[in-house]
């Protein structure tokens, strides 16, 4: 199929972008990476009167440090996150988690803002944005605000986000050398979003558990913060944590359901073994270093 016709607009500017889509009134397309927009339009799922690509606006690229917090561009490509240096450095488990989105061609146009605005509830930017205590930039023309990833997320590709905002930046805070991070997915093929996924980072102070950021994907309608396991783990040192029992706590807080790829059932239960044998290991390798 062929998309149903569109204006074609590429702005400059942040400014100008978010003119048009206060202009466009909610009838605007915002074209990132376009991985899962040009799909969308070409199965006309998707109808906007006007496309706004968003592409020559340099101000939307980069990775920065500032103040404790690493800022990301939104239209940072996925592949430069998972080469950055910094990234590995500071964040690890945020490129962990990318070289699991998509395929290496994809990862060559996607971009970490398309991914993260998305809001595909079994993606693994999302969870990971909700993990780590990131917060989302967003601007209109009425201004700019500041989102926390755990509240932007209300449903399935439903998000905070206005008609006429955009995003424009995404800062994750600090976490201290040498934290321990977490991440597993079960998916059908590599490359597929999830059946069920965990994302998230733990830090160690004086032999007790001082920090901890976990989150699941697809296992309800949103990424999931596992804040009652959160709260079981801190305080804890890492040799006296049950896995078992925190993983039965996670998988208490979430909400998986029934689809053609797997029932709720299976999401539960495997959502609980690999949430204990990946915590299990990861404070295992952390006693061993």
């Amino acid at each position: 199929m062929k998309p149903a016709p569109f204006d074609y607009l590429a702005p400059a500017t942040i400014e100008e972008a978010c003119g048009i889509l206060t202009e466009a009134g909610g009838g605007a397309a915002v074209l990132a990476g376009g991985q899962t927009l040009m799909p969308l339009l070409n199965l006309r799922m998707s109808q906007p009167f006007v496309v706004v690509d968003i592409n020559n606006i340099p101000e939307l690229t980069g990775i920065v440090r500032a103040n404790g917090h690493t800022r990301i561009g939104p239209m940072t490509r996925q592949y430069e996150v998972i080469a950055s240096e910094v990234l590995a450095q500071k964040l690890p488990v945020l490129v962990q988690a990318m070289r699991h989105v998509g395929h290496i061609q994809t990862r060559n146009r996607g971009t970490i803002g398309g991914s993260v605005a998305l809001g595909e509830p079994a993606a693994e930017m999302p969870a990971t944005a909700v993990a780590l205590g990131a917060s989302l930039e967003v601007r209109s023309s009425r201004g700019m605000r500041h989102i926390a990833a755990g509240d932007f997320y209300l449903g399935p590709y439903a998000t905070l986000l206005e008609a006429d905002e955009l995003v424009t930046g995404i800062s994750f805070p600090d976490w201290p050398d040498r934290h321990i991070t977490l991440f597993r997915e079960v998916a059908q093929r590599p490359g597929d979003f999830a059946l069920v996924g965990i994302v998230g980072a733990l830090t160690v102070e004086s032999g007790k558990i001082a920090r901890a950021g976990i989150a699941w994907f697809g296992m309800g309608p949103t990424p999931i913060r596992a804040k009652a396991a959160e709260q079981m783990l801190l305080g804890r040192s890492p040799d006296g944590v049950d896995p078992q029992a925190v993983a039965e706590r996670a998988v208490a807080d979430t909400a998986p359901f029934d689809d053609q790829h797997a029932s709720a059932e299976y999401r539960r239960t495997v959502g609980r073994r690999i949430f204990a044998r990946t915590l299990r290991e990861a404070l295992e390798i952390r006693e061993v270093t």
